[in-house]
């Protein structure tokens, strides 16, 4: 039995039709569109809440916790909104319940003047420098956990978490799984790169938020019921599960956001199938950052990582057999076949218009 969720971070354009982020958007302008958002009482315990109190709802703001001198949080710089869904047993029904809550977001964010835009990477920020600059109290906590010190990093792309898992899979099995899945994870990333914008302007490849990103945090990262289960790596690959329901879960985290949800369908295809199958035999315990900067740059004109996509997809789909979720790997194999990606759109559309929010309009 597979069980999928998604994980989607979502961008906005502000009433002036400036891109929102934590330069000129506070976390309170977010929480007014939270707050009018509703709550579904049986999610729970499947969902987690956290420590903060942030994490509610089916929606909640993404940014970076600021401290004072406990671990109780006194602000926070606000990036987005993410919407994650509730755990299903088909694909169909998570990214069914996920267009639900995006079309949710989109009506209450207008009547605030937020415009919901995909964005995998700011267009305008390189990077995060906290504002004030970090206390000792955070240094050290920041210090404790080495993924979150690029935090710089996260505070200025946008992406999915896919997650899936499978009923009683042993431990072993599943780090062997997460270090498969970051050693495929450049020849299939480019199925979702839309982040060709960098600096305010175009950049000279298809994901800044790639090229930046992988290598640097992880790519997959699984949960293991005890800290015993762990295995060393930074970026990390494994992560004792905070709740019940995350025992087991496999996250591939590495993905560009996609404006078409039907992709996310796609990919946890793709990642299923990737999971059944017993042919490639690629594993990594960390992601390789050049061959992730190379696909980032030339995606699939690159023939290294196209033979690879391809090789990857087709084991994928004879891993799925019979199974009907292997109809949704069709737009997969299009994209393969056209070496197109969302990125390839926009930059079209930036040569007619100019404009990088002119672009960003055009999304969703």
């Amino acid at each position: 039995m597979f069980y999928f969720g998604i994980e989607h971070e979502v961008a906005f354009l502000n009433q002036e039709g400036k891109f929102a982020d934590f330069t000129h958007t506070k976390f309170a302008d977010f929480a007014q569109i939270v707050e009018k958002l509703p709550i579904y009482p049986n999610d729970y315990p499947q969902l987690r809440v956290g420590d903060a109190g942030i994490k509610k709802k089916r929606w909640y703001i993404e940014g970076f916790e600021r401290f004072a001198d406990s671990e109780q949080p006194i602000d926070c710089s606000a990036k987005g909104i993410e919407i994650r869904t509730t755990i299903h047993t088909n694909i169909q029904d998570a990214v069914n319940e996920l267009s639900q809550s995006f079309h949710l977001l989109r009506e209450v964010a207008k009547s605030f003047g937020y415009m919901p835009v995909l964005a995998s990477y700011n267009p305008y920020k390189t990077v995060f420098e906290p504002q004030p600059p970090l206390n000792d109290f955070e240094i050290k906590q920041l210090q404790a956990y080495p993924d979150e010190q690029t935090a710089n990093i996260y505070m200025v792309s946008y992406g999915p978490d896919l997650n899936i898992s499978v009923a009683n899979m042993s431990t072993d099995r599943l780090i062997d799984i997460g270090k498969k899945l970051t050693y495929y994870s450049p020849y299939i990333v480019p199925f979702t790169y839309s982040s060709p914008f960098y600096n305010g302007s175009l950049w000279e490849g298809l994901s800044v938020r790639t090229f930046i990103r992988t290598g640097k945090r992880s790519a997959t990262l699984v949960f293991v019921e005890k800290p015993e289960e762990l295995i060393t790596s930074i970026p990390s690959l494994t992560k004792v599960a905070r709740i019940p329901a995350e025992i087991g879960r496999i996250e591939f985290k590495a993905f560009d956001s996609c404006d078409d949800f039907n992709i996310y369908a796609a990919l946890l295809a793709l990642l299923k199938g990737l999971i059944l199958d017993e042919t490639l035999q690629g594993r990594v315990t960390t992601p390789d950052a050049a061959l992730h900067q190379l696909s980032a740059k030339e995606g699939f004109d690159n023939q290294d990582i196209f033979a690879n996509a391809k090789k990857v997809l087709k084991a994928a789909e004879v891993s799925l057999h019979n199974d009907s979720d292997a109809q949704l790997l069709i737009p997969l194999k299009i994209m393969l076949e056209q070496r197109q990606s969302k990125s390839h759109q926009l930059i079209e559309i930036f040569h007619k218009l100019g404009s990088i929010e002119a672009v960003l309009r055009k999304t969703y």
